[in-house]
């Protein structure tokens, strides 16, 4: 069934995504709900379907982000993605069909190729609506980066949704050459890099910071955002920046084993987690640190980069990562190489130790984002795929 959209009405996108605020989380998701916002000061008129599997606890919108949740059955991991996008469908289709038949969709745009890209391929076929898809990570595949059949049944699935979609959306132009080089016929594809809310992350006023200076670390706690780098680093550079502090935002499942390397550290003193902080929060405090360091091994592009950026720091991220089309070494960011230790402490002593250095750094990083990579021009890129995509 296809509705036909009048001439002259606002474009309608259905967003299909499974990152989204919440009432249990209400930083997940905030690159894809801003633009979303920005989208609307456009023109675009976007209805949010956000998705979660039944074995995590049932989300709800929050007042100040309108979305459906609708919860959909898969067996819990990575185990049931390659079926995952047919239930979600089933859940999907009566709703969307009613959505359709009362404000006509112009364009699905799924975040993710499983399971909301295979829904959508399937509402697209069945419903007549065109759709894309964003690929927002290094794992495009959803491999795992790992081999074996499960691994094989979910690029398969992934491969057909990106074939299906009118544009493929990628957040990195690495991210872009993942999907080229893994499929073995050409598909539509666009570059569109996250956009920085450049007005909330921006250089101001600041409480007062103890004497001496303060890396920042904001990141869920997982073994490949590179924590324990930084912590490595910063005993390392102990007695050359004795009242050195450290804080570390963000939740995950390696919390416990990176509290006890703080310990064994020794730097119970200088490093404090503080877990999941709002978006307010985590801009004071990218506001008030010295130099902002992510030392991530697995990083499409990474919005904390950005936003630290934003907020006039340098910032410290490695090469081979979707940043280093943003970062150029020396002029608006710093860059080490994975896992590269003395790289990172020599570094963070060059930035802590030289404030016109740091300074003139921040003051391009911010100036990059203004050139670019703020919410605006994320939605006008959208909009004009969103456009494409009926054309």
């Amino acid at each position: 069934m296809s509705v036909g959209r009048q001439v002259g009405s606002a474009l309608h996108v259905l967003t299909i995504t499974p990152f989204f605020p919440s009432d249990q989380n209400e930083v997940s998701g905030c690159f894809v709900a801003e633009p979303i916002e920005q989208l609307k000061q456009l023109g675009v008129d976007c209805s949010v379907i956000a998705v979660s599997p039944i074995y995590r606890p049932r989300r709800r919108a929050i007042a100040t982000v309108a979305a459906e949740w609708v919860r959909y059955p898969q067996i819990p991991g990575n185990f049931g993605l390659s079926s995952a996008g047919k239930i979600l469908y089933a859940r999907l289709i009566g709703r969307v069909r009613k959505l359709h038949g009362a404000k006509p969709v112009d364009v699905i745009h799924a975040h993710g190729a499983l399971p909301c890209g295979h829904a959508s391929a399937l509402l697209s076929q069945h419903l007549g609506i065109p759709f894309v898809v964003t690929v927002h990570g290094l794992d495009a595949f959803n491999t795992c980066f790992h081999g074996g059949t499960l691994a094989n049944w979910r690029r398969q699935e992934s491969t057909a949704v990106y074939r299906a979609a009118r544009i493929v959306i990628c957040i990195s132009e690495k991210v872009q050459q993942i999907l080229r080089d893994g499929l073995q016929t050409g598909v539509r594809s666009a570059v569109v890099y996250n956009g920085t809310d450049a007005e909330l992350f921006s250089p101001g006023p600041v409480a007062v910071v103890p004497p001496g200076k303060e890396i920042l670390v904001v990141g869920n706690l997982i073994a490949s955002k590179g924590q324990e780098l930084a912590l490595r680093a910063i005993a390392r550079m102990g007695t050359l920046f004795p009242h050195l502090r450290c804080l570390i935002i963000g939740e995950g499942p390696d919390r416990a084993r990176l509290q006890a390397l703080v310990s064994k550290l020794g730097l119970g003193q200088r490093v404090r987690l503080l877990g999941r902080q709002s978006r307010a929060a985590v801009a004071d405090a990218m506001r008030a640190c010295s130099v902002f360091v992510l030392p991530s091994r697995n990083e499409g592009l990474g919005c904390v980069y950005l936003e630290a950026m934003a907020c006039g720091k340098p910032v410290v991220a490695c090469r081979g990562q979707g940043i280093d089309e943003i970062i150029e070494h020396g002029k608006n960011g710093w860059l080490i190489p994975v896992d590269g230790l003395d790289e990172l402490a020599l570094g963070l002593s060059t930035l802590l130790q030289s404030a016109d250095v740091s300074s003139r750094m921040g003051t391009a990083a911010r100036q990059t984002i203004l050139n670019g990579l703020t919410l605006v021009d994320q939605a006008q890129r959208l909009a004009n795929i969103y456009s494409q995509a009926i054309a």
